[in-house]
């Protein structure tokens, strides 16, 4: 059963990095989107985000620059503090998280072609049974998005 949960997973995620490859987002990874979800709800700092993202503060760093190059996120002047510089994603970095959530409706409707839209809907409600109600925060990959409150 678990292979079969991480294989589902993994065929979406991959269907979905290949649709934005397809729709000239050819250098975005998972870990960027849950990167840049992590820093629009207020991760501002490379500790910030390697907190939330259960990564070292290096590893955010290099996140981080990044997205930078990439012209996904930038470094900003913190208006409430001078001395302190803050990350924000751009346009750009929001476009790309807007066309990865259009891509996992798409894919939903095609999984609900594929299944049927009344056995898709009953699969949603027997893992989200299966899951129990801890919920899970889109902006921490992985088991680590357990909320844990």
């Amino acid at each position: 059963m678990a292979l079969l949960l991480l294989g589902s997973y993994r065929k979406l995620v991959d269907s979905a990095v290949d649709e934005l490859v397809r729709r000239g987002y050819h250098d975005v990874r998972p870990v960027h989107d849950f990167a840049m979800r992590a820093i629009a709800a207020g991760a501002e700092t490379a500790s910030e985000l390697g907190r939330r993202l259960s990564v070292s503060k290096q590893a955010a760093a290099k996140t981080i620059a990044t997205l930078v190059e990439r012209g996904y996120v930038v470094r900003a002047q913190d208006p409430s503090d001078r001395r302190r510089t803050r990350i924000e994603v751009t346009p750009l970095g929001l476009q790309v998280m807007q066309t990865g959530e259009a891509i996992f409706d798409d894919l939903r409707q095609a999984g609900a072609r594929q299944l049927g839209s009344a056995e898709l809907e009953t699969l949603e409600t027997q893992l989200k049974n299966f899951v129990g109600g801890a919920p899970i925060r889109s902006e921490a990959p992985g088991w680590v998005a357990l909320q844990l409150d």
